[in-house]
């Protein structure tokens, strides 16, 4: 318990420097802003801030890039509640009853369950990250090249079986961006692969350039004709204060809906608006009155907006502690970890303690930051909403040029950033996953890695994998989640040929 605490303590103390306070600062208010703006969401904002906090130190950089994340997962309910129009996938839920709450006249009372509901969420998330790193990093000190290996194997499956277009367009979406990713030198044998005799290449596809492309450009790209402009509501917010009634019937809601996101960050795949909507329906089926829902009940603003917060949180502990990112946004993540020189993994406490702990300690910093500040600017959130996309995404094409260029200083990054913003476009249209996609990138060259690594330790044996205890399980865990996605597919397939 007392390191414990001077840990605490410590990310305390690192997280408070007025640099580092700056940074969380600036990161919340964005975060919030773009939770607000539909169609620019933390993927697309992390990828494009990636090439600009080079120059960053580590510690400032991920504390910039993480205030956005969870202050997006936030700043989504303002709209939601007050417009019906949710900023992000993870607020969609909360128009349901938060929108009605607005139309009632109770849009304070909506604004203020969800600010209070996300910050005890975020809070109870971070406590996790706390608890659970030590006691997570001693067990990951135990995995060797058989067990990271089977770990990916397991993570891309799950992620790949409840991905957009469904589980065969998934695993394609993964299988090319593996492909991408083991562009460059091989580790092995330090032949040049994929590289069509572009010297620029040998050095492999540099993750900010393709992140941004995959994301921003082929957003901008799918997005092109439209105004984009919303209808705005105009709805009197009233006092920001929940009366008793609603307070009692809140808390518990709170309670169940952080336990719940707590629990789905941490899986692969998984996601804030899984959880959002996972703490929702949850909530409609233990009510007594369930037709509620739907028409202002105060628990479905209350459990989406505890679960997707806490959700934010929870999803950097495979990310920090198993180099094992559960999402695309906490693939960016691991990718701006890699720029600063980081290598996540068990080692990370010990290696870096002061950014891990301060990175901690700045997630609760920011919570708390969210509801002083987000609360008396909600009239400045919802005055956002009244810019044009079209200018909008003029500037964020613009910035994103300018970013990728300021990399390499090379015409060979804009012609990248095209050429990724074209591929972004066409997986869209085909519906395939962007998700999957850039983890397949960042994935793919650390399973390759780990998978020759065990087989030239064990002379060959593929049973190294079998042979293993923690390895067996993810193997196991794996090709059964395998063969629960491909059998309605086999399934289907014969009744059709039958027919």
């Amino acid at each position: 318990m007392p390191d414990f605490i001077s840990s605490i303590l410590l990310g305390l103390q690192v997280a408070a420097s007025v640099d580092n306070l700056f940074y969380c600062l600036l990161g919340v208010m964005l975060g919030t802003a773009i939770g607000v703006l539909p169609g620019v969401g933390p993927i697309i904002t992390i990828s494009l801030l990636l090439p600009l906090t080079f120059g960053l130190p580590p510690t400032g950089s991920l504390i910039l890039l993480a205030g956005i994340y969870y202050g997006a997962a936030y700043g989504g309910s303002t709209t939601s509640i007050l417009l019906n129009l949710p900023g992000e996938a993870s607020s969609a839920v909360t128009c349901l009853d938060g929108h009605q709450m607005a139309r009632r006249g109770r849009a304070g009372s909506a604004l203020a369950i969800a600010a209070l509901g996300s910050f005890f969420a975020g809070t109870i998330g971070t406590v996790l990250i706390a608890a659970a790193a030590p006691a997570m990093a001693s067990v990951a000190a135990r995995f060797g090249s058989a067990e990271y290996a089977a770990l990916v194997f397991c993570a891309l499956v799950a992620t790949a079986s409840i991905a957009k277009g469904g589980f065969i367009k998934g695993i394609g979406s993964g299988v090319l961006g593996v492909l991408m990713g083991l562009a460059g030198a091989d580790v092995a044998s330090g032949v040049f692969r994929f590289t069509f005799g572009i010297p620029e290449l040998r050095d492999g596809i540099d993750f900010a350039v393709l992140a941004v492309g995959l994301f921003a450009v082929s957003e901008i790209i799918t997005t092109i004709g439209s105004s984009g402009k919303p209808e705005v509501v105009t709805t009197k917010v009233g006092r920001l204060w929940p009366n008793a009634q609603e307070f009692r019937l809140a808390w518990p809601a709170v309670l169940r809906g952080t336990a719940l996101g707590s629990f789905l960050g941490v899986l692969p795949g998984a996601g804030l608006a899984m959880s959002s909507f996972s703490a929702y329906m949850v909530e409609k089926s233990i009510s007594r009155q369930p037709d509620r829902f739907g028409s202002g009940a105060v628990e479905g603003v209350a459990a989406p907006e505890a679960a997707n917060n806490a959700a934010s949180q929870t999803a950097f502990i495979p990310t920090l502690m198993l180099g094992v990112p559960g999402s695309p946004v906490m693939a960016l993540f691991l990718g701006a970890l890699m720029i600063q020189g980081i290598n996540p993994g068990p080692s990370m406490i010990t290696n870096n303690p002061d950014l891990f702990w301060g990175l901690v300690g700045s997630m609760w910093i920011g919570n708390l930051m969210l509801v002083i500040l987000n609360l008396p600017l909600i009239g400045l959130w919802v005055k956002l909403l009244t810019v044009p996309y079209q200018w909008l995404y003029l500037f964020v094409l613009a910035f994103a040029s300018v970013g990728v260029y300021s990399i390499g200083f090379s015409s060979l990054q804009i012609l990248t950033l095209v050429i990724f913003g074209a591929i972004g476009y066409v997986l869209k249209r085909a519906d395939c996953s962007l998700a999957m996609f850039i983890l397949g990138f960042v994935l793919g060259p650390m399973f390759e890695e780990n998978f020759r690594r065990a087989l030239s330790l064990s002379r060959g044996d593929p049973m190294t994998f079998l042979n293993r205890p923690i390895s067996l399980t993810f193997v196991v865990l794996g090709i059964a989640i395998l063969l629960a996605a491909t059998t309605p597919l086999v399934k289907r397939g014969a009744q059709e040929a039958t027919d």
